[in-house]
């Protein structure tokens, strides 16, 4: 039986994946670096990484400097997935995480996934975590090239019979709060090491640390 929602103001939760409820920021950096040093450009810090990572992707890999005449922007993609691919299962489930999804659950509040990741390598991680009964829906890419979510987010909502005020989406990026903007629900987010705590506050979003700051709204 769902319990009382305490005056959580909500009745649909949009999770982001990537960051907000998986780990993976550092894998992200450590894969990057690797292809960075393989052609002897720039290393990525963790601090560059958080300043210089954004959607599309393509802009991320220009500023960091490849040259797309010898490297095309489709290849370096296929490149950092399956090195990222092959290890994403070393990150865990951001603290709280598990904790989050099933309070909101007892709530009798509806939950969703919205991500950049393609739709395969979203459903296999989420089932590999043993997360899926908690979300309604789970919509990623139709490929691994992340050039944003907005079109994704605007299908669903069309499907959803919720009035989309009554929504909160929860993500770790600036794409996250544009994306929020364009399904006109409210949005909070949370840091996680993709975007520094600047570019995050500059939305005008409320920027959490943690995701049982979430019940605080």
């Amino acid at each position: 039986m769902a319990m009382e929602s305490n005056g959580f103001p909500y009745k649909h939760v949009i999770w982001d994946w990537n960051g907000t409820l998986l780990d993976d920021a550092w894998l992200c950096v450590e894969t990057m670096g690797g292809m960075l040093e393989s052609r002897g450009l720039s290393p990525v810090t963790p601090e560059r990484y958080e300043s210089l990572f954004g959607f599309p992707v393509i802009d991320y890999y220009r500023a960091l400097g490849f040259d797309f005449a010898v490297d095309p922007f489709e290849s370096l993609s296929d490149t950092f997935i399956d090195g990222y691919r092959a290890r994403t299962t070393e990150c865990p489930l951001r603290d709280g995480s598990r904790e989050a999804l099933e309070k909101i659950a007892r709530m009798g509040i509806g939950q969703s996934i919205l991500s950049a990741m393609e739709q395969c390598q979203l459903d296999s991680l989420i089932a590999h975590y043993g997360l899926r009964d908690y979300f309604t829906t789970v919509d990623g890419l139709n490929d691994h090239h992340a050039h944003g979510k907005t079109a994704v987010g605007e299908r669903w909502l069309a499907a959803q019979s919720i009035d989309p005020a009554a929504m909160i989406y929860i993500g770790d990026t600036v794409h996250d709060h544009e994306v929020a903007a364009a399904l006109g629900v409210d949005c909070v987010l949370i840091y996680s090491a993709h975007h520094s705590r600047e570019r995050l506050a500059a939305t005008g979003r409320r920027v959490i640390d943690t995701l049982d700051q979430v019940f605080d709204l």
